[in-house]
């Protein structure tokens, strides 16, 4: 008897990801994708979410706990805090398209019922979901790409990115067959765990007051 592989073992969502639709059909399938095996814990797939004519996309890393929860992007903590960093920066928030270049949330639990603690995505990992992001990329084409973090920077510009060595400028590089803008920056979540929070917070604004720069 032949053993069969799961699609997980795979790691790669391109059969999940359909060929026509826009967005409702990418989330849609998006809610079934078995890509990786990051879908056998989460809560639920949390797509990306916003204009569909937005002229900036944001990407961040993963949903964290509140968006496993929720099944939106962007609406613990952190969120709270790009919507307000991007409001003082000129970008209104409702205008964008925000999503995470990993579409499961990664955790590590000590028990049932202690609380999760967010763990970092691999590289295959965020090369098994990338059909996902090609896909918003092709639906939205957006004019600018905000990369919140290093794991967003690495899963569209490459295992060598480095947040700390081009945050706050503006580069110009092919992204999934698609010439694009991108100002890198830290994810917000970075700014709630920095030891001076408001300098932290200062650096962000000025990394998106470049990007508002670029749309305006």
């Amino acid at each position: 008897m032949v053993a069969t592989k799961a699609p997980e073992d795979a790691y790669t969502a391109e059969p999940f990801v359909p060929e026509r639709g826009g967005l409702p059909a990418l989330r849609r399938a998006a809610a079934e994708c078995r890509g990786c095996p990051l879908h056998r814990d989460a809560t639920q797939t949390v797509f990306g979410a916003g204009n569909k004519d937005a002229r900036v996309m944001l990407v961040g890393e993963q949903p964290g706990d509140q968006e496993d929860r929720q099944g939106k992007p962007f609406v613990g903590p952190a969120g709270r805090l790009l919507d307000r960093a991007l409001e003082e920066a000129g970008i209104d928030p409702s205008e964008a398209y925000v999503t995470n270049a990993v579409k499961h949330f990664k955790f590590t639990q000590a028990e049932p019922r202690k609380r999760r603690i967010h763990k970092a995505p691999s590289l295959r990992e965020m090369t098994a979901c990338g059909p996902w992001l090609a896909a918003e990329l092709a639906v939205v084409e957006p004019e600018l790409i905000v990369v919140l973090g290093a794991t967003a920077g690495k899963a569209l510009l490459g295992s060598s990115f480095r947040v700390t060595q081009v945050r706050g400028t503006v580069l110009q590089e092919e992204i999934h067959g698609r010439p694009e803008r991108l100002v890198p920056t830290v994810h917000p979540s970075s700014v709630l765990r920095a030891e001076d929070r408001e300098a932290a917070y200062r650096g962000l604004l000025s990394d998106l007051r470049v990007a508002a720069q670029v749309l305006a």
